[in-house]
């Protein structure tokens, strides 16, 4: 019987030193092998295809696109590959984007090399990070977007607002991005997440949204 296979991570931060300090780590533990690196979200995803590692540590702010919006599409792409994001501030809108990316965990930057070697073993065992009191607050969140208020447009930053509203009007990825002038592909995950904000699965029924919430605006300004 041969030895158990180490677990493949994929170390992403655009600071070479914060990598070295993880690699430095991760290597001094046993059981783990650093596959490789990479300095932004396009070439974390290119590694990824590439190799295929079982977890990559993921900062959360990188160069161009977000760590968030490359967990987004690895997640979706390789769904093997589990994602640990690294961050040096906790804040609910990342943890929520964290989640709403399909994140195994969330882990601050200040955390102790044990603990950083215990989350990559737990996320890579099929395990999560999560802290069960966020979790809830992004269900609490999910479950107030479905019923249809108002409120769920408060989730939405503005670029996700003028998205939605060209989605509203039958604009395809293509178009929005030409208008927009940002990558179809950027485009894309932008609709996945405001979908997932807003609790629909469908970019029909964003477009409905938009135009029920339409019609009770209009009203409102009829009876005032």
């Amino acid at each position: 019987m041969g030895a158990e296979q180490p677990i493949r991570v994929l170390l992403c931060d655009d600071h070479e030193l914060v990598r070295r300090g993880l690699r430095s780590v991760l290597d001094a533990a046993g059981g783990l092998r650093i596959i490789g690196e990479a300095a932004d979200a396009d070439a974390a995803y290119d590694a990824v295809k590439a190799t295929h590692p079982d977890v990559v540590i993921m900062d959360v702010r990188l160069p161009g696109r977000s760590g968030i919006e490359a967990c987004r599409e690895i997640r979706s792409d390789f769904p093997d590959t589990k994602v640990l994001m690294l961050t040096a501030h906790a804040d609910d809108e990342a943890l929520f984007s964290s989640i709403m990316a399909g994140a195994a965990g969330f882990v601050l930057k200040q955390v102790r090399g044990s603990d950083l070697v215990g989350a990559v073993r737990q996320v890579a065992a099929g395990g999560s990070l999560l802290d069960p009191t966020v979790t809830a607050r992004v269900l609490a969140r999910l479950r107030g977007d479905s019923s249809g208020s108002d409120d769920a447009m408060v989730d939405l930053t503005p670029r996700e607002r003028t998205i939605l509203d060209l989605v509203a009007e039958g604009m395809t990825n293509r178009q929005i991005a030409e208008k927009v002038f940002l990558a179809e592909k950027t485009v894309k995950n932008y609709v996945s997440n405001i979908l997932l904000k807003l609790g629909l699965s469908r970019r029909a029924e964003a477009a409905a949204y938009m135009a029920k919430r339409s019609g009770r605006n209009r009203d409102a300004t009829e009876w005032s």
